[in-house]
């Protein structure tokens, strides 16, 4: 079975000279649930942006399903975008919208401009949204504005949001960092059980090792940009841990 995700020797310099990424390798089979961990400033955010191009590497190549994306065409840029879910540590929700709008934002790639931007969505697409902030608890707050959620229920809307996209692959980017312990593993629940029963791959970014180890098929730990490890979590040892997050 080919890989979903395969990164070729990448690497990103800034334009102020920061090395963010020094050459990154490594495959994702469909179906894993992948966390990489490492100290901030490691790397690990721009190689997330890196693979559905909100950040443009310096060097190697991002094969998502077989395309390099590094070298794709708008149109397919776009169709990535469709198929890789991402989700953020900030939320990024449009505050002063419904919940239900915030999570029917994920079908904007799938309609013309003109539609997408009058908010023209199709009664199947909001009968699956509903159905999906249903899943995932949020069935009471439908019709409420984004900012009046708690941080928790913010984030479960742009799980919901990403969900809504039908993506292949979903990104999270720090998704617990500003959360409390409770609802951060409510977070990470929510996240892994539907990434399980749905069949989705999924990429998330930590700094908690534990829960790293909690959740994870697979483990990469990233150190001032480059891999020091790679394999399951059983396998992470202390010494390898405080290789990966010394400075």
């Amino acid at each position: 079975m080919s890989a979903l995700l395969e990164i070729r020797n990448l690497k990103k310099t800034y334009t102020d000279g920061t090395t963010a990424l020094q050459g990154v390798d490594f495959k994702v089979n469909r179906g894993e649930f992948v966390v990489i961990i490492g100290s901030s400033g490691a790397g690990k955010s721009t190689l997330l942006r890196c693979i559905n191009q909100l950040v443009q590497p310096s060097e190697g190549a991002v094969l998502f399903n077989n395309v390099d994306t590094t070298k794709a065409s708008s149109s397919q840029v776009r169709k990535l975008r469709r198929e890789v879910g991402m989700i953020f540590q900030s939320f990024n929700l449009i505050e002063r919208v419904s919940v239900l709008r915030n999570v029917l934002n994920g079908r904007l790639g799938y309609m013309n401009p003109i539609t997408g931007t009058l908010g023209l969505f199709s009664k199947r697409d909001v009968a699956e949204a509903k159905k999906i902030l249903l899943r995932l608890g949020l069935n009471q707050q439908i019709y409420k504005r984004a900012d009046e959620l708690s941080g928790g229920q913010q984030q479960r809307v742009g799980i919901a949001r990403a969900l809504s996209q039908q993506p292949m692959l979903i990104l999270a980017d720090e998704p617990i960092a500003s959360l409390d312990p409770l609802t951060s593993e409510s977070i990470m629940n929510h996240l892994h059980s539907i990434c399980r029963e749905d069949g989705i791959t999924c990429i998330v970014n930590l700094h908690q090792v534990d829960v790293a180890k909690k959740y994870a098929t697979r483990i990469i730990g990233i150190h001032k940009g480059t891999v020091a490890f790679d394999g399951r979590p059983d396998e992470l040892s202390e010494e390898i841990i405080q290789h990966i997050y010394q400075k």
